[in-house]
């Protein structure tokens, strides 16, 4: 795509064989000559951040790679970015579906696809917060529709959201009996997030996540939030 600057990596998950990924080189890169990410909402700030590789990605999808297979489970990531823990699933042989609301996610999903040699997942469109009044984007993918058994997400409690339009999105989508696992790097917002949950029938259990810093990688300190509910 003309107008970016990418890097493209191999990138070492721990229960999983590495992958290769492309990404934006840094948070620079912004172009919207279409009017895309206006139409979505989307600041510039804002906008390159779905095509970095972020600690909660990784996390997520190691999870993914050392939690059992459950035979014929449906799959949603939200917010997916380039999606690490959906190709993981994916590779692995589950049925999922990659949602995130930036306009080019898709076309990065389906070149990380190709440089693995993976077969096509599905991606959708997937935005939990609500329309600016006046606005009706023009979308190149489908909107995510069905229910399913698990939904997974990394970094997704940016914002308080005392509204609870996460929580909100995510019972639409999930069946009565399901699970939610959330990978979240200590932003201070899961507790208000938690209560929702728990107001729509979910049970949590927390999981400490801790690495020391490497070469070239930060340190990391976060929790994965696992969310189970037995249904109605």
């Amino acid at each position: 795509m003309p107008g970016f600057l990418y890097k493209q990596e191999c990138i070492s998950i721990e229960g999983a064989a590495a992958l290769t990924i492309r990404s934006l080189l840094d948070k620079q890169q912004f172009a919207d000559p279409l009017g895309e990410a206006e139409a979505l909402g989307i600041s510039s700030a804002a906008w390159p951040l779905f095509g970095l590789l972020w600690p909660s990605g990784l996390h997520l999808a190691e999870a993914m790679a050392k939690r059992p297979m459950v035979k014929d489970e449906s799959i949603l990531e939200i917010g997916c970015g380039l999606g690490l823990a959906s190709l993981v699933s994916h590779r692995r042989g589950s049925l999922v579906t990659a949602s995130d609301c930036h306009p080019m996610a898709a076309s990065f999903m389906l070149e990380n696809l190709r440089l693995n040699d993976l077969p096509p997942l599905r991606y959708c469109h997937g935005n939990w917060a609500p329309l600016i009044a006046g606005q009706a984007p023009t979308l190149r993918v489908p909107l995510v529709q069905g229910r399913f058994d698990l939904i997974m997400g990394s970094d997704v409690l940016y914002e308080r959201d005392e509204a609870g339009t996460l929580a909100d999105f995510i019972n639409q989508h999930a069946l009565p009996a399901s699970e939610v696992m959330i990978v979240d790097p200590n932003r201070g917002n899961r507790s208000a997030f938690s209560k929702h949950m728990a107001a729509l029938g979910y049970t949590l259990a927390e999981q400490s996540i801790k690495s020391l810093a490497g070469l070239g990688v930060p340190a990391y300190s976060g929790r994965l939030l696992h969310y189970r509910r037995k249904g109605f």
